[in-house]
């Protein structure tokens, strides 16, 4: 085997005149002061590839134009952990068949236009760990077979839409590190073969835009270590081919009911590392071919039934470092114990003093009925409440309530239709409905009901309202202006 030595100083140049290496090298990696490659010539056609060492000196920092001038048949490229601050235009001139090119690990502050204009085989782009601070618009173009892309942009403050046009056939990309907030509209839309789509390590991205995903027909997406407070139902909802979501290590409290069930074909959902308190009935509700569901490292006290559209559906189940509370709304897990896969990490109690610690795979069938148990609601006290009042006042109706786990409360208008803790009618968070200046037409039969997994029960209340005399019958009173009150607090009437 012929080794060839290169001592470089400052920059690399390995074409075949400057090098003396074969243009057949299949492979050249240049990084850690050392530089790796493989090549076949005539004298080796029926061997193995040959490898040749070319050790550095010290860590590259510059590329010279032409530098790989004369190595056709290179496919594979290395540069990572060198010092590169810039690639020239023309510096990966006479690469014609290069198919990977690896620049992570370097100091590289802009891409410049047509940077990877003579690369038109390269099918996939490594970036990743670099200081880029700006993507030009014309940085990609020629390379109409890339279809693979990670890049790094630490201290971009946007993301490079206009580059990106020009990856056509592009079918995974990568980001890591972007200095943003909001993921705008559009910002993807010319990427209509893109299937893989991660984005990673955005400590300030806390919301997308409803059409930040307009004209993706995604099969993965990962959306991860970022500041996301909530799933972005709106974003999603037309990816109707999505397989895999990742929302991991994202500050995400809820996942509400029938929200999620226009991603018909979704198979996998991981939430780990997030702040998840709740995961509503009907949460996965319409997916029929969901499988696994990870949302270990979280603050659920239970994962009901009634969130997926099928419990024998299920097969992966990461539910572990929870604070769950055993009682019925987990018998289901338990139930199934056997048929899931729980990812090497079973569930364990922990809220309750009886079970603490108890691990899933502990229970027998004969056991479960006794331990697992829920208390349907109680309502405390059903003393009547009938209340009539004078138009204009504040009423406050109290419905106190106790079970096992503790009930929700919620209050239904005479329509029995839902009221909310917004508006002049409204909720309390203790359960109380409040009715402010009330007005005749508030009058009516009012219904509080305390629900849990063990049932319900509700209590009815009455408002009525009396209506304030009919103008008609203060004819002449607003003539002159309204005169003080007397001593007593009393309207005096006019002489």
């Amino acid at each position: 085997m012929k080794s060839y030595f290169l001592f470089a100083e400052s920059c690399l140049s390995l074409s075949h005149s400057h090098a003396g290496t074969s243009p057949d090298v299949r492979g050249v990696v240049l990084g850690n002061s050392l530089l790796v490659g493989s090549r076949s010539g005539a004298d080796v056609r029926n061997s193995p590839a040959v490898s040749t060492v070319l050790p550095l000196r010290r860590r590259a920092a510059g590329v010279e134009l032409e530098a790989f001038l004369g190595l056709r048949s290179l496919q594979t490229l290395r540069l990572a952990r060198n010092r590169l601050k810039i690639i020239p235009v023309g510096a990966l001139a006479g690469l014609p068949n290069l198919q990977l090119l690896d620049i992570s690990s370097n100091e590289i502050l802009v891409l410049l236009d047509f940077t990877f204009r003579d690369l038109a085989a390269l099918q996939c782009l490594i970036a990743a760990d670099n200081d880029f601070v700006f993507v030009s618009h014309q940085a990609f173009s020629g390379l109409t077979s890339l279809q693979e892309l990670h890049i790094d942009g630490c201290n971009l403050t946007a993301v490079p839409t206009e580059a990106l046009t020009q990856l056509g056939v592009l079918r995974s990309l990568r980001f890591h590190c972007l200095g943003l907030t909001t993921l705008p509209n559009y910002s993807f839309h010319h990427l209509v073969r893109l299937k893989v789509l991660a984005i990673s390590h955005c400590p300030w991205l806390e919301t997308l835009t409803g059409n930040s995903l307009f004209g993706l027909n995604l099969t993965s997406l990962t959306i991860t270590h970022c500041n996301l407070s909530a799933v972005p139902y709106v974003p999603l909802h037309h990816l109707v081919y999505l397989v895999h979501l990742d929302l991991s290590f994202n500050p995400i409290s809820h996942i509400h009911g029938n929200l999620l069930g226009d991603l018909l074909r979704l198979q996998e959902l991981h939430l780990v590392g997030g702040s998840l308190l709740r995961i509503g009935i009907g949460a996965f509700r319409g997916l029929a071919h969901f499988k696994l569901l990870n949302v270990s490292r979280n603050l659920l006290t239970t994962l009901e039934a009634g969130a997926l559209q099928s419990v024998d559906a299920l097969k992966t189940l990461g539910l572990d470092n929870n604070p769950l509370a055993c009682d019925c709304r987990l018998l289901w897990v338990v139930r199934r114990r056997l048929h899931l896969d729980f990812g090497g990490q079973s569930p364990t109690c922990t809220t309750s003093l009886q079970l603490e610690a108890w691990n899933f795979l502990d229970f027998s069938d004969a056991e479960l009925p006794g331990l697992l148990t829920c208390r349907r609601p109680q309502i405390l006290n059903r003393k009547p409440q009938e209340v009539k009042v004078d138009q204009g006042h504040t009423v406050v109706f109290y419905c106190d309530v106790e079970g096992d786990p503790l009930p929700s409360v919620s209050w239904l208008n005479p329509l029995l239709r839902p009221l909310t803790p917004t508006g002049r009618i409204r909720t309390l968070s203790n359960g109380s409905l409040e009715v402010r200046y009330v007005q005749p037409q508030d009058s009516g039969t009012y219904l509080c009901v305390a629900s849990n997994a063990a049932g319900n029960v509700s209590l009815a209340v009455s408002l009525r309202v009396r209506a304030f005399p009919s103008p008609s019958r203060f004819k002449g009173w607003f003539s002159l202006p309204s005169p003080a009150p007397g001593l007593e607090g009393n309207l005096k009437s006019p002489v």
